[in-house]
């Protein structure tokens, strides 16, 4: 069983599909995934927790690469740290790159029961707010939808808003009954949630790649023979080739039907005040880590 909080009709969900394609292919049909998707097995949390708790009815999952951070993982918290990646071909060249299986194994070495089969991508993650806003400083006092994570609620911070923690099955009515003011997702499951109906207006900051990997439990991956161990790992490259090639016009499409359909698309020509407020949080985020970020910062 493979869970996915997104629909089937996002970059992410695609990807699943092609990737479950591949797996039952390679593996002449001894290997099956069954995709759950849409959060029915609960949020990117739920699902960690109940692998990492020794759960073992979910077998695979698709989780944003930083969701491992807060269950020790630190290299996969440099992935999403504000404004490390400038373009997808910065993003893609990482993770194309010998550094990508250190952090696809991280888990591995710190003694969690999962393993990284591959990595891919669902855009840049940008905000988005009920009330119309034009710029950084609108952002200010309002309360803006976080998944627990340090890294995010530090950034939220840093704009002068309210760090807000909402699970994302939550999100939509949260938006609608005022729980939050706004929240932050890549373009692609802004509109396939459905959020551009109560939050009908998207700020362009591109804060992070939405960076996002699948995993395997080690319950899942013990009973496999190394035939299928490989068919698997194969069908992961082939996945994320695929995810390369379809995420950015698939998000191009999207961004157009969003303002053909009204929502207040606003552009961001300058960044640099949006890196500005986040400093605090990039400093504090990477100092143990230096090294290695200047390593992934050099391979735009």
């Amino acid at each position: 069983m493979y869970a996915e909080v997104n629909p089937l009709d996002t970059i992410v969900g695609k990807t699943g599909l092609y990737f479950k394609e591949q797996v039952e292919k390679l593996s002449g049909g001894t290997v099956t995934i069954d995709i759950q998707a849409s959060g029915v097995l609960g949020s990117e949390n739920d699902v960690l927790d109940s692998i990492l708790g020794g759960g073992t009815s979910i077998d695979m999952s698709r989780i944003s690469a930083f969701a491992l951070t807060s269950y020790g993982a630190e290299k996969s918290k440099l992935l999403s740290i504000p404004f490390t990646f400038e373009s997808r071909a910065h993003f893609w060249a990482f993770a194309n790159s010998d550094l990508a299986p250190e952090f696809l194994n991280e888990p591995q070495t710190i003694g969690l029961p999962i393993r990284g089969v591959f990595y891919g991508e669902e855009g840049f993650r940008h905000f988005f707010t009920v009330k119309k806003i034009s710029k950084m400083s609108d952002l200010k006092g309002m309360k803006l939808r976080v998944s627990n994570d340090p890294v995010m609620n530090g950034m939220v911070k840093g704009l002068g808003a309210s760090p807000t923690v909402v699970s994302f099955g939550e999100l939509y009515s949260a938006l609608q009954t005022g729980v939050v003011d706004g929240a932050e997702q890549p373009i692609a499951n802004y509109k396939s949630n459905a959020f551009n109906e109560v939050a009908p207006n998207m700020i362009l900051d591109g804060h992070t790649l939405g960076a996002i990997q699948v995993i395997i439990t080690d319950n899942a991956w013990n009973k496999l023979s190394e035939k299928q161990r490989s068919a698997i790992m194969e069908a992961g490259k082939l996945a994320q080739a695929y995810n390369a090639q379809i995420s950015e016009n698939a998000e191009n499409e999207v961004l157009a039907s969003l303002k053909a359909s009204g929502v207040n698309i606003v552009e961001v020509t300058n960044k640099s005040e949006w890196a500005d407020a986040c400093k605090a949080v990039i400093a504090e985020n990477t100092k143990s880590q230096a090294a290695l970020y200047q390593k992934i910062k050099a391979m735009k």
